[in-house]
C-alpha cells in the first residue's frame, strides 16, 4: 500500500466530528462566528456565559449540527477565580470528554492611556490569568484522558504591533494602554504553554484577529483604518473560522506555539 493511500484527506484532517470544544466568549461578535464555525465542521459545542447557563444554552440551541452532534451551555466566568474549576467540571460533565478550548472571553477596558486607573490596568490584565487557569485545566483534562487536545488563545494584532495614534486622534479614545499589554501577554504565555505542554499531545496556538469592527462603531475611525490596510477594508467574522478550525482540528496537528494573524495585512507593513 502507498504512502499516499493511507494519509488522511484534506477534509477528513479538518473535521471535527466526534471532538467536543468549550468556548468562552461563544455570544459575542467574533464568539459567535467562532461557535459556528466549531459546529459547522461537526464538534459539540459547549458555549460558556458569565451570566447564566440558560443563556449559554439559548446560545448554543442555535448553532447548527450537521451530523448530529449536541451543543450545550454552562455558566463560566473567566474573570472569577472561583468559577474557572466548577464552569470547566460542568463543561465536561456536559460533554463527556473535552477535546478543544478556545479562550476567546474578554472584559473590556474602558479607558486609555490618558485615565486608565492602576486598578483599571491590572483588572484587565486578569483576562490572561483566565485563560491561563483554563488552558491548565484543559492540559490536565488531556492527560487524564490520553487523547491530547488543541488550545486556541485569542490575541490581536495589536499584541503585535502598536495602534497609529491618528487613527484614533479627534473621534475615538486611544486604543487601550491595557489591551495592548494583556494581547502581547497572551501571544507570549501562549510560546511559553506550547513548549511545555507539546510532550503531552496538548497543541497551544494563538489566533491574532486584525480589525473586525462591530456595526456601531465611528465610521470616521473604520475610514481611517480602512486607509492604513493593504485591503482596504475590514474583517468579516465569518472571515476568522477557517483559521480557527486549522488550529482546532487535526489539519493543525504540527503547529504548536503560533501566532495566526488574520488582519487584512495590517502586520505586513
Amino acid at each position: 500500500m502507498s504512502t499516499a493511500s493511507k494519509e488522511p484527506t484534506v477534509l477528513e484532517m479538518f473535521d471535527l466530528d466526534g471532538k467536543s470544544a468549550l468556548i468562552t466568549g461563544g455570544t459575542g461578535w467574533l464568539g459567535s462566528a467562532l461557535s459556528r464555525g466549531l459546529a459547522e465542521t461537526g464538534a459539540s459545542v459547549v458555549i460558556s456565559s458569565s451570566r447564566s447557563a440558560e443563556a449559554a444554552q439559548e446560545a448554543a440551541d442555535r448553532l447548527p449540527s450537521p451530523n448530529g452532534a449536541k451543543h450545550y451551555g454552562v455558566k463560566l466566568n473567566h474573570m472569577e477565580p472561583e468559577s474557572l474549576e466548577q464552569g470547566f467540571k460542568d463543561a465536561v460533565t456536559a460533554s463527556s470528554q473535552l477535546d478543544i478550548l478556545v479562550n476567546n472571553g474578554l472584559e473590556f477596558v474602558s479607558h486609555d492611556l490618558t485615565d486608565v486607573t492602576f486598578e483599571e490596568f491590572a483588572r484587565h490584565q486578569a483576562n490572561n490569568a483566565g485563560y491561563f487557569v483554563l488552558a491548565r485545566l484543559m492540559h490536565e483534562h488531556a492527560v487524564k484522558h490520553g487523547g491530547g487536545a488543541s488550545i486556541i488563545n485569542l490575541g490581536s494584532m495589536y499584541g503585535l504591533v502598536s495602534s497609529y495614534p491618528d487613527t484614533y486622534e479627534g473621534v475615538s479614545m486611544a486604543s487601550p494602554v491595557a489591551y495592548h499589554s494583556l494581547k502581547g501577554g497572551t501571544i507570549h504565555m501562549t510560546r511559553h504553554l506550547a513548549a511545555y505542554y507539546a510532550k503531552d499531545n496538548v497543541r497551544v496556538n494563538c489566533l491574532n484577529p486584525g480589525p473586525f469592527p462591530t456595526a456601531d462603531i465611528n465610521k470616521e475611525m473604520v475610514r481611517r483604518l480602512r486607509e492604513k490596510l493593504p485591503m482596504k477594508r475590514m474583517g468579516l467574522p465569518h472571515e476568522l473560522k477557517g483559521a480557527l478550525i486549522l488550529l482546532a482540528s487535526d489539519a493543525g496537528s504540527y503547529i504548536t506555539g503560533q501566532n495566526l494573524t488574520v488582519d487584512g495585512g495590517w502586520t505586513a507593513w
